[in-house]
């Protein structure tokens, strides 16, 4: 086994967990926060997305196609605090384009070298990802953090756990 094979296997884990906490979420339940002060998965799913785009077109501009105009402005730290279902986008958009940037970045990964993998971060992160496999590699984590706590979202609304 090789580094690329290791990071999809992150990737392809990551995004198995994260899918399953959200597969029977309702729209309304995305919006719910386990605490005032926690951020609803409907934001932080935008922000994932966000954060993957920035993370791997810092390293290898134009690998994953643009966002749609004005996604990352609705999903900044200064949207965060909202509740209004209207400010964000339905939970099949988001699934959907997670899922079309998921498969981009694996697409990209099947035609990186394990050599590609030291191409420099973006300045801006290089303390968390100051190369290219760094970002593949934070993208899993970030996603697996973040679904940590939708776990504890899915026990308040009265599921099950499923891992």
């Amino acid at each position: 086994m090789n580094a690329l094979q290791i990071i999809e296997i992150g990737l392809n884990t990551s995004n198995m967990i994260a899918s399953g906490y959200l597969s029977d979420l309702t729209d309304e339940e995305m919006l719910h926060r386990p605490d005032p002060n926690c951020n609803h998965i409907k934001w932080q799913m935008g922000h994932l997305i966000v954060s993957d785009h920035q993370m791997i077109n810092g390293c290898v501009a134009g690998t994953l196609s643009d966002l749609p105009e004005g996604f990352a402005e609705k999903y900044s730290k200064e949207t965060s605090q909202s509740n209004n279902q209207e400010d964000f986008d339905s939970k099949s958009t988001l699934i959907e384009l997670q899922e079309k940037q998921h498969a981009a970045i694996k697409s990209a990964l099947a035609n990186f070298s394990e050599a590609d993998l030291d191409q420099p971060g973006p300045e801006s992160m290089k303390d968390y990802a100051p190369n290219l496999g760094a970002a593949l590699n934070m993208i899993a984590a970030h996603w697996l953090m973040h679904a940590g706590q939708w776990a504890v979202i899915r026990r308040q609304t009265g599921r099950s756990p499923i891992f």
